[in-house]
């Protein structure tokens, strides 16, 4: 076996024999294919090669891997299978083979299968890895990322794309093992690239036990084939006809599930009464990140203890606190030194010396915190903040945890609380406007709704930008509680002669007006 260094700059996680014979099978029943050409581009020991004999033994098969060892061993496991005569193994690099000269005489049906590396630009970058394409822009990126080619992508994303690339004027398949998410992107790519060119479908499978690794994965099908739609249809599995959801676009979205999504999408809309905001931003836990271990002493994150004024400290609930529900009480106090964006903080020296005289303490570090967001701003500066910050109701969700849990966040110690970076909420001046905008947004409606949009598998999935996406007036509208809702949001109010009319925050301004015009 190759080096433990060799196996992760070749993203190198050898396809079990059963996996393969399961996904071959699936292309020869389900999909009844009969390709003229097998290619398996990274073919390891050969699994692929193996299984694509049993299946399509009268092909023509064709396996390469840069790794001569494993070339060696995949000729060597083929002899004993019949129509072995059928299959040739090459050593190549794959990035730097002439595919369209090996390509160019070539007319038939073409199946591209495979298991290509699991594994990331940035991290071959690390090991300075030289197994890696040109660089090129073929994430559409914008600014200094697509000038130098630095953004960070899966190698075999930019695989699959090359192998769609080889069908533009050829009939064909590709099927490959993938992490779930290149398949998305993928998918969302080719759409926009080759329209419908291809179909798609993806078949979940369990990579903690065919590859020991703990990340979404699954077994990728492209064909030029045609659905009667351009949405990839997800399966349970390899063997299941189940299928979990359908991805498509939608009103310029990429949607995970297009039946809730066309289920509920008379809820979505802007909310201008009710804006999600992000948590404080402080970018160093160590020093604004306090316990409190006594009446008015407390601990930061270097173990060092001090007497600090209350005026600055609010208490503190992180991403893990309310992605599992513990808000109830706060584990720390975080040191808010500003109510809105670029306030002078040269105040606290008067209003809070011991504070200040601890900021002053860690100048080295909090001067020279990373982000450029920081520069030219007053000492010590924090961001995420303003009047919405300081209400003493909200309602808040981890955009980390991959589970719609919203959670109510009341006042703690009598003050309001604050959430770090990774938290979304919205804020309010009344528990009873707080609880029925939670009773809303935990509405089977409003649940089934952002389902429609979250891919769980992103690192971050719940975004505010998803959050945004759905009006909680439709919502009360469905919920018949319409009346309540403008109410509480302060959008209608009684006239001089006794009658409802809309409040200031619902009539048009001046610029929709003009719009409208």
């Amino acid at each position: 076996m190759v080096k433990s260094l060799d196996k992760w700059q070749f993203g190198d996680f050898q396809t079990p024999d059963e996996l393969a014979r399961s996904a071959t099978k699936l292309l020869s029943e389900k999909y009844s294919l009969s390709p003229d050409l097998v290619i398996e581009p990274t073919c390891g020991v050969g699994s692929f090669l193996k299984a694509s004999l049993r299946e399509f033994g009268s092909s023509r098969i064709v396996g390469f891997d840069i790794n001569e060892q494993y070339v060696q061993q995949a000729r060597k496991s083929l002899l004993k299978y019949p129509n072995s005569e059928n299959v040739t193994v090459f050593t190549e690099d794959f990035f730097s083979m002439d595919w369209n000269s090996f390509l160019a005489d070539f007319s038939g049906y073409i199946l591209v299968i495979g298991n290509p590396p699991w594994v990331t630009s940035s991290e071959l970058s690390i090991i300075n890895s030289k197994n890696l394409p040109s660089k090129s822009n073929f994430q559409n990126r914008r600014g200094i990322e697509a000038i130098t080619g630095s953004g960070n992508f899966d190698i075999s994303e930019w695989m699959l794309l090359k192998y769609t690339e080889w069908f533009k004027k050829r009939e064909g398949t590709v099927a490959v093992l993938c992490k779930y998410s290149v398949a998305r992107k993928v998918f969302r790519q080719i759409q926009k690239k080759l329209g419908n060119k291809f179909c798609a479908d993806i078949y979940r499978i369990d990579a903690k036990l065919f590859f020991g690794a703990s990340v979404e994965a699954c077994f990728f099908v492209l064909s030029t084939h045609s659905h009667a739609s351009s949405d990839c249809i997800v399966y349970q599995d390899l063997t299941s006809n189940q299928i979990l959801y359908c991805i498509g676009e939608r009103d310029g979205l990429t949607i995970k599930d297009t039946v809730k999504y066309k289920k509920w999408k008379h809820l979505s809309g802007q909310d201008f009464r009710y804006i999600w905001r992000s948590g404080i931003k402080h970018d160093c836990s160590k020093i604004m990140e306090l316990e409190q271990v006594e009446d008015g002493l407390f601990k930061n994150g270097m173990n060092q203890r001090y007497s600090l004024e209350s005026k600055y400290l609010y208490p503190l609930l992180k991403g893990s606190d309310v992605g599992n529900g513990r808000v109830s009480m706060c584990r720390k106090f975080v040191l808010v030194t500003q109510k809105f964006i670029g306030e002078d903080t040269s105040v606290i020296k008067d209003k809070a010396p011991n504070t200040w005289q601890y900021l002053l303490g860690y100048d080295d570090l909090l001067s020279n915190r990373k982000s450029s967001i920081y520069r030219n701003k007053p000492l010590y500066s924090i961001f995420g903040v303003g009047e919405y910050s300081f209400k003493y109701w909200k309602v808040a969700i981890s955009g980390l945890y991959k589970r719609l849990n919203f959670s109510l966040i009341k006042p703690i110690h009598n003050k309001p609380v604050m959430l770090d970076d990774t938290v979304n909420f919205l804020s309010f001046d009344t528990e009873e406007e707080a609880c029925f905008i939670f009773s809303l947004l935990t509405a089977q409606p409003s649940l089934e709704f952002f389902e429609s949009m979250i891919f769980w598998d992103e690192k971050r999935p719940i975004t505010i930008d998803i959050l945004r996406r759905l009006s909680l007036k439709a919502v009360a509208e469905e919920m018949g509680l319409l009346e309540k809702y403008m109410e509480l949001a302060g959008l209608t109010r009684v006239n001089g002669s006794g009658q409802l009319e809309l409040g200031l925050a619902e009539r048009p301004s001046f610029y929709q007006i003009s719009m409208d015009i």
